[in-house]
């Protein structure tokens, strides 16, 4: 039986808060796996395509796959079980399979949802997809499967987990060349899995274990060698929770760039406790031009509830380094944790303020599901907003005792008033390249025609 997978990115929900097309990495290390293996394999990106739901059901009717393969994270489960129900509708027989973050913590329910989708695929799925469509190409029976979720004589069954890929260099270099590459401004690269710390709001350790796993800084640097001569690629963003989990392997990929003559730029996540100034400056020789960093809040009373086990001292320290390595520095906040209330918030806003960095998020707590933070709301009775479209990390889903719903929009709007309205920040905005010729002006712009239009004062009585 000749073998012929589609994967497919689903769009994202109407209406929902938009980020831009991002290349699907999980998605590509599956098809560069299968192609490895000599099977037939080709990408569907809603995303980066900008496809209807109708548009996407046509290209699946025209390349007639055996085995339609959807990911989804939480935002688009409902739109990748659609996805899954029009596979099936333009090909009964098609297998319907289904992977990534969501599903791999509500696979039974999902499988109960829809009736359409034979099989869950959990956390990695490498070798869970090649041996699934190496059992289907031999005409065997794929429900002894480990790592998947599947029917059986109308049952649903859970498999034992697949125990995780230890040597991730023996993984090929991602298939991103099923992918159309003008569409991205980065191309991604991840250097591990795994993580070994234990945020309440992340399912990271739960997908990728506790124990970080990492490709040797000479496999990285030949992927991203790679990737420059092949396709021209010269802005790269490294996708690891932690770049600098570990200082020395960090260090060791920076010297493999600056030794290679590599001319590129990148961009990296970082925990403020993970760097150096050293080591913030050896990552600016090498190319790299922004750090993110997770702040997440200005209340250590917050931090800790967490479990971030970090300082706000570190966080100052952090911001201060890297702005003197000459670096573009973003700041990631959370606001809305339970035991968040309207004086600990104003906390992170004032942080925010004061650590002044080139731009920042102020995310609402989500609780997703295979966090530590969903099964405390869960337990608790708070969960308000059960549709997943929702869960775009700009709308409050759950109830926090000492903060409401709407209080929490309404501190949040006028968090990013105050941080992009400041005339420091417009001019810095104007004036610097790159992103805030673009994006970041646009954002200014808008906030200042809600503002107006609003009529909303800028002169927090808290300030």
């Amino acid at each position: 039986m000749k073998i012929h997978v589609t994967l497919v990115n689903p769009p994202y929900p109407h209406g929902s808060h938009l980020h831009p097309p991002f290349l699907p990495l999980g998605l590509g290390y599956l098809a560069a796996v299968l192609e490895k293996n000599n099977y037939q394999v080709d990408v569907i990106d809603c995303q980066a395509l900008k496809l209807s739901y109708e548009e996407a059901k046509s290209e699946i009717k025209n390349r007639q796959p055996t085995i339609v393969g959807v990911t989804s994270a939480t935002l688009t489960y409902k739109s990748a079980l659609k996805i899954v129900r029009m596979s099936k509708e333009v090909n009964s027989d098609c297998l319907a399979i289904m992977g990534g973050s969501h599903v791999t913590f509500w696979d039974e329910k999902a499988l109960q949802e829809c009736p359409e989708l034979d099989i869950v695929v959990r956390k990695e799925g490498e070798n869970t997809l090649l041996e699934i469509v190496q059992k289907l190409e031999a005409g065997k029976s794929f429900d002894d499967t480990i790592g998947i979720t599947c029917r059986k004589d109308s049952q649903i069954i859970r498999n034992p987990d697949r125990p995780y890929i230890e040597n991730l260099d023996e993984l090929p270099f991602p298939a991103i060349h099923l992918w159309p590459l003008e569409r991205f401004k980065y191309v991604p690269l991840i250097t591990g899995r795994g993580c070994a710390y234990g945020c309440k709001y992340c399912s990271c350790p739960r997908i990728g274990g506790r124990k970080y796993r990492v490709r040797s800084p000479k496999k990285v640097v030949d992927e991203i060698e790679y990737l420059n001569k092949k396709f021209g690629a010269k802005r790269f963003t490294f996708l690891d929770d932690t770049f600098t989990f570990i200082q020395s392997r960090a260090k060791e990929i920076c010297d493999e760039i600056i030794n290679r003559k590599l001319k590129i730029s990148w961009d990296c996540n970082n925990r403020v406790d993970s760097v150096t100034k050293e080591l913030l400056l050896k990552m600016k020789e090498a190319g790299c031009t922004d750090v993110w960093f997770g702040v997440e809040s200005g209340s250590q009373l917050i931090i800790n509830a967490m479990d971030k086990g970090f300082t706000i001292e570190q966080t100052i320290k952090a911001f201060k380094w890297a702005k003197e390595a000459g670096l573009t520095v973003f700041a990631h906040t959370i606001l809305g944790f339970p035991g968040e209330t309207r004086e600990t918030a104003w906390e992170t806003i004032k942080l925010v303020e004061k650590l002044d960095p080139d731009d920042t998020s102020y995310y609402i707590a989500t609780a997703f599901p295979g966090t530590p933070l969903w099964d405390e709301v869960i337990d608790n009775g708070w969960l308000q907003i059960t549709d997943f479209d929702k869960y775009d990390t700009a709308t409050p889903t759950f109830t926090n005792p000492q903060l409401g719903m709407n209080e929490l929009r309404e501190i949040r709007e006028e968090a990013f008033q105050r941080f992009y309205l400041r005339p420091k920040h417009i001019l810095k905005a104007f004036l610097k390249g790159g992103v805030y010729r673009s994006a970041e002006t646009r954002l200014v712009l808008a906030h200042l025609r809600r503002a107006v239009k609003a009529k909303i004062s800028l002169n927090n009585p808290q300030s």
